[in-house]
């Protein structure tokens, strides 16, 4: 059977052999057993209804077993026989190009050199599924490849509801992931209801299918860490010879080393899992490897003499690199931690004192030891950190729930007023006033023929029109703009690219518009090949997060969702080819909603309207909730806007002065 042929078929006609697990891949942690009985039975009855009955017997066996042993039903046996990866879009059979680049996009993103566990269909963070099970995956394919352009696929979670009829002005898919009643959406509640296969945890672009490997926050950790030197450093000092500390070397914390180069500094990052090390060296994501603590206190003492621009990943605990690096009397300038923190108890976080094996054993086999360990650990965690801060060190949280989880550990992380944490989100001190409050985001897009010269030339477009823009930018912004000039003409040369020919970069409503403006009329010419537009939901509009992206919101509606509600709701009738709405994200299930877009441009008037249309919306509706926070940035860059454009008419706040308030209450 032919690869085109594969995908149409869907669900296989004849039962496939059971296959093996490959004993080299990187498997998911097992998940907790938190069904009773008759809450496996209905697991197991869940993922038999997608096949026929006289599959019942055999595979309600095996699925048991499966459920046994991984805690959850991936349905290993359906996986197809072709490789998974990003193929030109013309390869892959379907009646509308838009469905066509959504196949795209899914391949992608269980690519297994952009995938942190595709044989369970996890993208990255330890539990961000693109399906739940490989029977989703089948049907989804077979629904995209036959769907028309006045169809709409709706995917519940993972699951292929079905195509509807719609219009050609709709999106089509609608993607919803983990949308709970709110009393059921703590993390056991999560890991309930997807083990009875009912819903996932979609991360912020695994379940929206717009992960494009590390690269996708290399460019957003890059302005992290840069600014971050900024805040500390003299003006003439370069970072160069200044140490930066983190953690976490997986799908997303896979992007810190690169980062780091980029930014001109030392990079050292711990990371427990051996095979993500080795597999971030291999990419060009890491330089050097090093396994022993004295070895890496010597080298990293060498980097700081020489200023070297390095970037080191130590194969280990990052407690045991925070103590080794006081004890060495080893300065720290930057440090922070981005392991996955949002799933502390089945191997987002490691504790001290265990191999990575013992580790999973003791996930598997004695959750509760786990769990005190890991506390313990946040705790040892936090009390060097401390140490280190008193000398001068600048440690910010990345928004991977550290301060959050260490706070619930009992460490000492607390403000004195014992509602803020001490250390700053780097969305409060670095990416919200600077970036988010002005309209800057993670922008990106995807060259669908697979052509490396597409990617080229788009950079180019993208580069030539941020230079146009910033001869008449407002002062305020003039740092960004610079920033993102440089990263895009850099951007190929530091060899980002994993799977998909992707590229990232951070822009404002003005300067998406009128690079897709440009992507768009550069296809019509035939000059390139069409494109895929979207972001990460980490941004200024899509996502409620209250320890992370909407951290700098401080009229106390920071718990609040409205924002990414109205963004997707909004997105998808102004001209999104798919639109997502997911609970969870890298903070943690119930602690944030997040809502993205993906966009085919084709080279048409009809692609050129619905950019203008949507890429303005989906940055200006977070402008303006931002304004009403009283986010200065945010009130110059929706005045500003509103001049521009006639038709806009946005709810400003009056400034309040603080003495009126004093002696109120």
């Amino acid at each position: 059977m032919t690869f085109k042929e594969e995908i149409l078929q869907g669900l296989p006609k004849t039962l496939p052999q059971k296959k093996a697990y490959p004993f080299d891949s990187n498997r998911a942690p097992k998940r907790k057993d938190v069904l009773s009985k008759e809450e496996k039975q209905l697991a197991i009855r869940n993922a038999l209804r997608y096949f026929p009955v006289e599959w019942h017997k055999e595979l309600a066996l095996e699925f048991a077993d499966e459920l046994k042993e991984y805690g959850r039903i991936y349905m290993y046996r359906f996986k197809p026989s072709y490789k998974i990866y990003a193929r030109p879009i013309s390869e892959y059979p379907a009646k509308s190009k838009q469905a066509a680049s959504i196949i795209l996009m899914i391949q992608n993103n269980l690519d297994p050199a952009v995938a942190q566990h595709p044989e369970e269909l996890i993208t990255y963070g330890g539990n961000g599924a693109v399906f739940q099970n490989w029977a989703q995956y089948l049907l989804t394919m077979q629904y995209l490849s036959t769907m028309t352009d006045e169809q709409t696929l709706h995917m519940y979670s993972g699951h292929p509801m079905g195509l509807f009829p719609s219009s050609k002005e709709a999106p089509r898919v609608v993607v919803t992931n983990g949308m709970m009643i709110p009393n059921y959406s703590k993390p056991d509640d999560w890991e309930k209801f997807n083990a009875l296969g009912v819903t996932q945890y979609g991360q912020m672009t695994a379940g929206s299918y717009m992960y494009i490997g590390p690269q996708g926050i290399v460019h957003g950790t890059t302005i992290t860490v840069m600014n971050a030197f900024r805040k500390i450093l003299p003006e003439e000092e370069t970072s160069a010879g200044k140490i930066f500390l983190t953690s976490g070397l997986g799908g997303m914390s896979g992007a810190q080393p690169k980062a780091g180069n980029i930014a001109g500094c030392i990079t050292i990052c711990a990371e427990v899992n051996p095979k993500a090390a080795i597999k971030r060296h291999k990419q060009g994501w890491v330089d050097i490897l090093i396994d022993n603590i004295d070895d890496l206190s010597k080298r990293a003492k060498e980097a700081q003499i020489n200023k070297e621009v390095i970037s080191i990943a130590y194969i280990g605990n990052v407690i045991e690199v925070w103590e080794h690096f006081y004890n060495e009397d080893i300065f720290v300038h930057v440090g922070s931690d981005q392991t996955s923190l949002h799933i502390p108890w089945t191997g987002g976080y490691y504790p001290i004192g265990f191999t990575y094996e013992e580790s999973n054993k003791l996930i598997k086999n004695n959750p509760e030891l786990f769990k005190k360990e890991v506390e313990k650990s946040l705790r040892r965690h936090a009390e060097i950190i401390n140490k280190h801060t008193q000398k001068g060190t600048y440690f910010f949280d990345y928004g991977n729930a550290f301060l959050l989880e260490a706070s619930r550990a009992g460490a000492d992380v607390m403000a004195d007023n014992n509602i803020d944490f001490k250390y700053p989100s780097y969305v409060q001190d670095i990416l919200g006033p600077m970036c988010f409050d002005y309209g800057f985001g993670p922008f990106r897009w995807v060259c669908t023929t697979g052509n490396p010269e597409d990617l080229e030339k788009t950079d180019q477009i993208a580069a030539e029109v941020l230079e146009h823009i910033m001869l008449d930018s407002p002062k305020d912004i003039q740092l960004q703009m610079q920033d993102n000039i440089t990263w895009i003409k850099n951007a190929n040369k530091n060899n980002m690219v994993v799977g998909s020919q992707a590229r990232i970069l951070y822009a404002d409503a003005e300067g998406r518009s009128k690079i897709a403006l440009a992507f768009n009329n550069a296809i019509s010419k035939g000059e390139i090949g069409p494109i895929i537009l979207g972001r990460d939901h980490h941004d200024v509009s899509g996502t409620d997060s209250p320890y992370r992206e909407t951290s700098n919101i401080y009229d106390g509606s920071k718990f609040t969702a409205d924002m990414a509600i109205h963004n997707v709701i909004g997105d998808s009738f102004r001209g999104a080819t798919w639109v997502s709405i997911h609970n969870g994200g890298g903070v943690g299930w119930g602690e944030v909603i997040n809502g993205g877009f993906g966009m085919l441009l084709d080279g048409t008037k009809d692609a050129e309207r619905k950019l203008k249309n949507m890429l303005f919306y989906d940055v200006n509706n977070g402008i303006s909730r931002r304004s009403w926070a009283r986010n200065e940035g945010s009130i110059f860059a929706i005045k500003r806007e509103m001049e521009r454009t006639p038709n806009l008419k946005v709810t400003l706040p009056n400034l309040v002065d603080n003495d009126l308030l004093e002696n109120l209450f």
